[in-house]
């Protein structure tokens, strides 16, 4: 397990990161996501339906399907960051982060002394990695949310935090902060030049830009300058598809090219 790629080793090699994200507690579509071939599967532990019951068999699924797992925390606070590396996740997205002293407080609750303050007890990601301590040093990735204005006039300060690698945008909280609607804002000459301000200073100070997006958007934001792009969401996704299987059923549309049953 320890010689697989991580985001950090993708990214010190300059390459780009799709990913999924998931509301669903189940670790049974974590692992359907982890096996689609996304670099990495974020558990989101804020907004969705997970708990850390639930989270802890997700990860387990996400490594077992071949991805990346990362985990989206409700809030900077250490006690669950750690308790969500503890539990395998090979990085952390932690919303909120308005200043250069919170994202010292990010850097300092996922590495471990002297550099922070993690406490040891990995005892579900330890027996996965030879020397626990050492890879989790080289390889857990610290990614702060920038998605107020706050943040975004503190950008700089932000990046420059030893130890961040990554920024990752919610861009309905940054359009909501900068006073538009949450979606629909790309052209909009006040997103536009938020979303160029945070790569310009990812650039600066050598840290991966991130953002949640979709398929449809992927080529924008990649355009844009973003290596660390989330396209597809389960919860979203399932309800699109299930939607579709519907309409198409109620329409009366073309039948199966073979005259073969269903899937079962």
């Amino acid at each position: 397990m320890s010689q697989r790629d991580t985001l950090r080793t993708v990214w010190d090699r300059g390459g780009e990161t799709l990913g999924a994200w998931t509301f669903i507690p189940s670790s049974v579509s974590a692992e359907s996501c982890a096996r689609a071939g996304f670099d990495y599967v974020c558990v989101d532990a804020q907004h969705g339906a997970i708990g850390y019951n639930a989270a802890v068999p997700m990860i387990q699924a996400i490594e077992l399907g071949g991805s990346i797992p990362i985990a989206r925390v409700p809030w900077n606070e250490p006690g669950i960051i750690g308790k969500m590396l503890d539990a395998g996740c090979h990085g952390v997205i932690v919303p909120m982060v308005n200043s250069a002293d919170e994202a010292e407080a990010v850097v300092r609750a996922v590495r471990y002394a002297p550099r922070g303050s993690r406490s040891w007890g990995p005892a579900l990601a330890a027996p996965r990695h030879g020397d626990y301590r050492a890879w989790a040093d080289n390889h857990v990735a610290v990614i702060p949310m920038i998605e107020t204005v706050e943040a975004l006039n503190n950008v700089d300060e932000i990046l420059n935090v030893d130890g961040v690698d990554a920024a990752y945008v919610g861009p309905a909280d940054l359009a909501i902060s900068l006073g538009l609607g949450p979606t629909g804002n790309d052209g909009t000459a006040q997103f536009d030049d938020a979303l160029a301000t945070i790569v310009d200073a990812c650039s600066r100070h050598g840290v991966v830009p991130g953002i949640h997006a979709s398929a449809a958007l992927t080529a924008l934001r990649r355009s844009q300058g973003f290596r660390m792009i989330t396209v597809s969401t389960d919860l979203p996704s399932l309800r699109l598809a299930l939607a579709g299987e519907h309409d198409l059923a109620r329409s009366g549309g073309p039948a199966q090219d073979s005259a073969g049953s269903g899937p079962y």
